[in-house]
């Protein structure tokens, strides 16, 4: 899935995934990660999500990663939160108190433009990639996280034929495919809803850990 893809889709406004709501399993779930309050916490593909309002308000810095410059500059301006700007190697860095959000392309990321990151929160990335690019996403978090680190992720599920990705259904078989060699993965539920266009879709929750036995090579 090529870049221009989802810089159209924000220059065109066609944003159906963004959530004008904190995500409800972020707030019923994100305990179980067991967390300091000032834990460092890392969001991918993070466009103008709200969610990273309520992770900064629970005490967490954030560091988001898109991109569209144009979604970082309208989740400051909607949000009327005053921001820096400027230049950071590969990618373009808004600051603001507790939230530095970069734009630039998340598998140019390495561990030292991230660290330190306790934990990951992913709403909307793993379920944004088409199968080859999945593959890619879970090697790369491998990469960029220490021993130890958490990934609260919310995926999505559907019957075949129901919905057009993005975003796409990625099933419980599929996360443990992509993401146990490196991780200690845990479902904490499924749950029943609807989607886009009110199509019915199931969202599964996990929460994942990063253990000590591979590394993960390119």
């Amino acid at each position: 899935m090529e870049h221009q893809f989802w810089n159209d889709r924000w220059e065109l406004n066609q944003i159906g995934f963004h959530q004008e709501e904190i995500n409800a399993y972020l707030e019923s779930h994100w305990q179980e990660l067991g967390l300091t309050d000032n834990a460092p916490v890392f969001v991918p593909l993070c466009g103008k999500s709200l969610d990273m309002l309520w992770l900064r308000k629970q005490g967490h810095s954030v560091l988001g990663i898109e991109l569209s410059e144009r979604a970082l500059e309208q989740f400051f301006t909607e949000n009327q939160l005053p921001f820096t700007r400027h230049q950071q190697e590969e990618f373009v860095c808004f600051q603001a108190d507790q939230l530095r959000l970069l734009a630039g392309d998340f598998f140019k990321l390495t561990a030292a433009d991230i660290a330190p990151i306790d934990a990951v929160y992913d709403r909307a990335s793993l379920i944004a990639l088409p199968p080859e690019m999945r593959v890619d996403y879970a090697r790369h978090m491998a990469r960029l996280l220490p021993e130890g680190a958490h990934i609260l992720l919310i995926s999505l599920e559907y019957e075949d034929g129901t919905l057009k990705g993005p975003p796409f259904c990625v099933r419980e078989a599929e996360v443990q495919q992509l993401f146990s060699e490196w991780f200690d993965v845990k479902r904490q539920g499924r749950f029943e809803g609807v989607w886009a266009k009110k199509k019915p879709a199931t969202e599964v929750v996990y929460t994942l850990t990063r253990n000590a036995l591979s590394y993960a090579s390119r």
